[in-house]
């Protein structure tokens, strides 16, 4: 008996992220070095794991309430007013999910029908198209490449003029992942005074909002909180990837919708994972920022070393990626470049086209490893370019 032609059709539709496949086909490659995968290369700090060990010790091995326990969603609340200057009720303006991912797939899964459309700047993460598709919309992509990878009011005007009355929300990806670009207070605020003109959602992922490099992270939600559905978690800022902790931040109308979805989806986060967020939050509220530094610095030495062997470069300002343009006289198709750049030098960097067909052209770097790892990379990619 053959079922596999009998799933949700939408099913067909989707496949697993290119940089998945991508990194997997690469791994097995002799010394590779991988600058793949958007995770820290740092650990978790040593007193958030200490607050995890006596969570178990303590017993916290329980179902906790569908939004997160309460004393994880006061501090997410008290994080995000003191760091970022917008206000929640912790008890029914927030939800704790199982990181940032789960977080997306609730938003999108609560809000969208069959023929909505979801507006989303290109080059982007690819992790909210299959989502978009499993729910029968469909993606909407704005080339933000003319303006070196910044969405502009202009551009917003223009997609609600050509797709209208069909738009049912807009995506914000802020610091980027792929280009590392964000927004300082002015163009926050110019896009948010067009936004609260539709009636649209606006989903608003911030999860790199603590690695910025120049201005203060601002988000969205400042500006117009009744229409965000605001998404940040503790993978990147805290090196919590693994823990799977991430929040929803919203107008109670909303999360109270959203946690229906949420709650069949996972009906909660771990309660041990939550009770390190406790201390990541409030004791390590700054703890990203000796990794950031150490980022800066990392930015700073791959931005050099590339734009020297020709790559075109647009300076990110946050994350920690480098999304540069493969030069004129090389394979312009990513995938087939970052094949043989691995093949032949053992360096493994994201094809573009990975972050959709706008990004056709380009690879992304995570610069995510050591300084020492770094040089190595940069010495194989100088030597493939030669």
């Amino acid at each position: 008996m053959d079922l596999s032609k009998k799933f949700n059709k939408q099913v067909y539709k989707i496949a697993v992220s290119t940089i998945r496949q991508f990194d997997e086909q690469v791994t097995d490659i002799e010394g590779i070095i991988k600058l793949t995968l958007g995770e820290p290369d740092f650990n978790t700090p040593e007193h958030i794991k200490k607050s995890a060990h006596d969570a178990i010790n303590n017993n916290f091995s329980h179902y906790s309430g569908m939004a997160g326990l309460t004393d994880v969603r006061e501090a997410a609340t008290f994080f995000m007013k003191e760091k970022y200057g917008v206000s929640y009720q912790p008890a029914s303006e927030v939800l704790v999910t199982v990181g940032a991912t789960e977080a997306i797939s609730a938003s999108l899964l609560s809000i969208l029908e069959p023929g909505d459309k979801v507006l989303m700047p290109a080059p982007i993460y690819p992790g909210y198209e299959p989502v978009i598709t499993l729910a029968q919309a469909e993606p909407v992509y704005i080339d933000t490449r003319p303006n070196n990878f910044v969405l502009t009011p202009e551009m917003i005007e223009a997609a609600m003029a050509e797709h209208g009355d069909q738009v049912k929300a807009i995506i914000l990806n802020y610091p980027s992942n792929p280009t590392g670009v964000t927004y300082n207070r002015d163009e926050v605020k110019a896009i948010a005074d067009v936004l609260k003109n539709y009636s649209i959602f606006v989903i608003s992922d911030e999860i790199y909002s603590e690695l910025t490099y120049e201005d203060q992270h601002v988000s969205i939600a400042e500006f117009i909180p009744e229409q965000t559905i605001l998404i940040n978690g503790l993978s990147k800022s805290h090196a919590m990837t693994g823990w799977r902790i991430g929040f929803i931040f919203g107008p109670e109308s909303l999360i109270g919708e959203i946690i229906k979805v949420h709650q069949y989806l996972v009906t909660a986060a771990s309660t041990i994972s939550q009770k390190a967020a406790v201390r990541a939050l409030v004791e390590g509220m700054n703890d990203a920022a000796a990794m950031k530094e150490e980022y800066r610095e990392r930015r700073d030495f791959v931005y050099e070393q590339m734009t020297s062997f020709g790559f075109d470069v647009a300076r990110p300002n946050g994350a920690f990626y480098i999304f540069a343009k493969i030069p004129t006289g090389y394979e312009q198709d990513s995938m087939k470049f970052c094949v043989d750049l691995a093949q032949q030098q053992a360096i493994a960097i994201i094809p573009g086209v990975a972050f959709g067909k706008e990004a056709e052209g380009y690879v992304r770097i995570s610069y995510a490893a050591d300084l020492a790892t770094l040089k190595d990379a940069m010495n194989r990619i100088g030597n493939y370019m030669k």
